[in-house]
């Protein structure tokens, strides 16, 4: 039908603008411009953000205070670098707003997915409410992990919306209960990774303040990076095995394969990058690109599972 279209479509392109958006804001992060705007909506008390010095008081140091302590020096990059990231959070609220428009005709048939669809608009809501405390809290390393992890949620319930809109073509996992499990052991497997990923983002900036030779910060993150390796590793090792079953199990034209073999190429590259970054001082550029691939991956598990846990059908081999 043109609605259910026009719903997959569209909520594709929002998937695809919140995974811009993490990016962006691992951007922010990596380049130390979450102060780039000390005030919040407004940036430096204007729509607009100033993009020189000279649009500004000459005690903005004082007046744009954050948590009792002036702000540092402005810098042009870091303020628009912070006020496009808060554009973008502002146009994917737009976008799941017209999801939820689009969603309108499910609810005489499948009103599931309309509701799930104003509970992810309720979220970005929130979302843009811990963006304020975070430039309140004068960037607090807890609160940023919630607005990261609170992120990843909307783009989980964005997946699960999506998908769960849609018809497959394929055969039930009811007949292998134990790759079913494995599937949904390696979607906790990909939790702990991220949790634990944030935890060891959080134990950087610390370091960062106490040392400026990058080259060091690795030997100072301990047993917590390697715990954040570790896990990375298993999730890397059953997502290859699952591979391996489901070119067995499955067409290689099929979904499920497909998103396999993509969500591969997508750790190693996360892992290529992680080595860069424990090896290479940190790069920042690298910093943010190892977030994103990190969330794509945390989001093709996710939507795998969604594969998994919804009553679709995958074409196996025997009915080719």
């Amino acid at each position: 039908m043109d609605f259910e279209n026009r719903f997959r479509r569209f909520g594709i392109l929002t998937i695809a603008a919140v995974f811009f958006l993490i990016f962006v804001g691992g951007l922010v992060r990596s380049t130390g411009s979450g102060m780039g705007c000390p005030d919040w909506p407004k940036c430096f008390g204007k729509f607009v953000p100033p993009t020189h010095i000279s649009e500004l008081p000459a005690d903005y140091k004082t007046k744009f205070a954050v948590a009792g302590k002036e702000i540092a020096d402005f810098n042009v990059y870091k303020t628009w670098t912070e006020y496009i990231n808060r554009l973008v959070g502002v146009l994917i609220g737009f976008f799941i707003f017209l999801t939820v428009i689009f969603a309108i005709p499910y609810l005489k048939s499948n009103p599931k997915i309309f509701w799930l669809s104003f509970v992810a608009f309720i979220l970005v809501g929130v979302q843009g409410w811990i963006g304020a405390k975070v430039v309140a809290s004068d960037l607090a390393t807890w609160i940023i992990t919630i607005h990261m992890l609170l992120a990843l949620v909307i783009v989980a319930l964005l997946i699960y919306t999506i998908t769960s809109s849609q018809h497959f073509v394929i055969e039930q996992f009811q007949k292998h209960p134990q790759l079913k499990n494995l599937i949904l052991f390696s979607l906790l497997v990909s939790l702990v990774q991220t949790v634990s990923g944030t935890q060891v983002r959080e134990a950087v900036d610390e370091v960062a303040l106490r040392i400026d030779n990058r080259l060091l910060w690795t030997d100072e993150l301990g047993s917590l990076f390697l715990m954040h390796r570790s896990w990375s590793l298993l999730n890397l090792g059953i997502s290859f095995y699952l591979l391996i079953q489901y070119k067995k199990l499955f067409h290689r034209h099929s979904i499920i394969y497909k998103s396999g073999l993509i969500l591969i190429l997508l750790m190693s590259t996360q892992a290529l990058t992680g080595a860069v970054l424990a090896n290479f001082g940190f790069p920042p550029n690298f910093q943010s690109i190892h977030l994103t691939l990190g969330s794509l991956t945390a989001g093709l598990q996710i939507f795998i599972a969604v594969l998994v846990l919804t009553k679709t059908k995958l074409q196996s081999k025997t009915n080719v």
